[in-house]
């Protein structure tokens, strides 16, 4: 699992198991419906527009994560990064953007157990974390012993750059956005890939929905053009 050096998108792009990002995955609509029923029976003063945002991911920084430059905000998040996690989001477009770039990252076996496990323990959720985290401990299993690294040492930095994002919907309750990776690919040539993520609003902060089968190639496709997205600014 070399290509986990890279962001989880363009990964899974790298092992040539990927799905169209258009489709989003059944038990993902089926949470998304849970949710748009609870949102239902609030006050109508208490819902917010399902209609995806457009300003969010303006006003960011960059903080360096294993060599991989993340997105941050000190007015949406993370408001905490400790022992290399990152939590404390704000419940709008921005934190739900932010909490999917970064925890998402962490989710992978690159950085050892250290950060997969307790990001996926406590900030992952739905039916298939369990199987994420499994693969995800395999994963580094293999690393290690491909490497001769010393148990909980982390495989190596990451090569990718996040580029660019468009949501595709989103309430104070769930939201779901296709976050745009570049990577290094065969050749020296440059890569661009995209994962859908959806986040949901549980306990004060967002949580990611594990993927289908606890496996980010099934959410990730490979992408030839940027039309369409909205360009981080400041991209490094």
């Amino acid at each position: 699992m070399a290509e986990a050096v890279i962001f989880i998108a363009v990964a899974a792009l790298a092992r040539g198991h990927a799905r169209p990002t258009g489709t989003q995955p059944a038990r993902a609509r089926a949470t998304a419906t849970a949710h748009a029923r609870e949102r239902a029976s609030r006050p109508a003063s208490a819902r917010s527009a399902s209609t995806p945002p457009t300003a969010a991911g303006q006003d960011l920084s960059w903080t360096d994560f294993h060599g991989i430059q993340l997105p941050v905000s000190p007015a949406a998040g993370p408001r905490h990064t400790v022992s290399g996690l990152a939590f404390g989001f704000t419940d709008t477009p921005d934190g739900a953007l932010l909490a999917a770039i970064n925890i998402g990252v962490r989710t992978a076996a690159q950085w050892g157990p250290a950060i997969f496990t307790p990001t996926i323990t406590r900030q992952v959720t739905g039916p298939d974390a369990l199987t994420l985290l499994r693969a995800e401990t395999s994963a580094y299993a293999a690393l290690r012993a491909a490497a001769h690294l010393r148990a909980g040492q982390p495989a190596g930095r990451g090569y990718a750059a996040e580029v660019a994002y468009r949501f595709d919907a989103w309430t104070p309750a769930v939201a779901t956005v296709d976050v745009v990776s570049s990577g290094p690919g065969s050749n020296g040539t440059t890569v661009l890939a995209v994962t859908r993520i959806q986040v949901l609003w549980e306990h004060a902060d967002w949580r990611l929905l594990a993927p289908p089968g606890g496996n980010w190639a099934n959410s990730a496709a490979g992408l030839s053009s940027l039309t369409g997205y909205t360009i981080f600014p400041g991209e490094r």
